[in-house]
């Protein structure tokens, strides 16, 4: 499907982002080596619903082509805060799905008044949230390990582009580099988040179980809700098993119920 979107100038990135629905404003920021498409667009068209969504895909990913520039959770943060200037928008509610709910956080932290409720889905804080092994797994990581349908996504949303697969190699290097580097959110900071949050989990999540109730423990005004199924299963993303099935429509619900309480 073709999609329709524009680009935001910040600082030297050409920031891409779709605008769905009308009303109040719910930014979407997608999950690592993924797209706004690959990671909601199952979910989008129902979330757009009675809200204006803002879609964007992160440096490197997606439709936004890279900046020479490592890859930072603070940065991209700082960037939807630039892009809501560019919109005229003072505050937003913001969902964040797995990297981007790294984002979520650090925008929560970062930019507390440009944010009204908070959806935090397989979140991640803290190296220790996730079993042990997996980030020494980015050491020896090459671009055949990355899932096949987000290999497939990103091609699809550049098809007219004939650097289209030099592009995907860069933004899995970038990815890579990242999670090698990622540090953990202090707790003192999460506690600072002062914004209603619905904390999102799977039971067969990448990331522990545990530590979705330890964000719930440590957030002043959160609420947790674990789903069955396992990584993005449960938002109808590229990655779900079986994305036809109506679990994502009962996220929706519980999305929509949170947002509109």
């Amino acid at each position: 499907m073709k999609r329709t979107g524009q680009y935001a100038p910040i600082d030297d990135l050409q920031l891409y982002y779709e605008l769905h629905g009308s009303g109040h404003p719910l930014a979407l920021l997608h999950g690592g080596g993924s797209s706004m498409t690959t990671t909601y667009g199952r979910i989008l068209p129902q979330l757009a619903l009675g809200r204006c969504v803002i879609g964007v895909d992160a440096q490197a990913h997606g439709r936004t082509r890279d900046n020479g520039r490592p890859l930072s959770f603070e940065r991209d943060a700082d960037n939807l805060a630039a892009l809501l200037d560019v919109l005229g928008i003072g505050k937003t509610d913001l969902m964040g799905f797995s990297n981007g709910a790294t984002t979520a956080l650090h925008f929560a932290i970062r930019h507390p008044g440009r944010l009204g409720k908070l959806v935090i889905a397989s979140g991640l804080s803290r190296m220790d949230g996730i079993p042990p092994g997996f980030f020494e797994g980015f050491d020896h990581a090459v671009l055949d390990h990355m899932p096949q349908p987000l290999r497939d996504g990103f091609m699809a949303d550049n098809e007219d582009d004939p650097d289209a697969a030099g592009r995907l190699q860069v933004m899995f290097d970038r990815d890579v580099e990242r999670m090698k580097h990622f540090r953990d959110i202090d707790d003192d900071k999460i506690t600072t988040i002062q914004a209603p949050a619905l904390i999102l989990h799977a039971d067969r999540d990448i990331v522990l179980v545990e530590h979705a109730v330890r964000l719930f423990r440590l957030m002043a005004h959160a609420r947790l809700a674990v789903l069955p199924g396992g990584h993005e299963d449960y938002l109808g993303g590229s990655l779900a098993v079986d994305p036809g099935r109506t679990l994502p429509d009962l996220v929706v619900t519980l999305i929509q119920e949170f947002l509109d309480a």
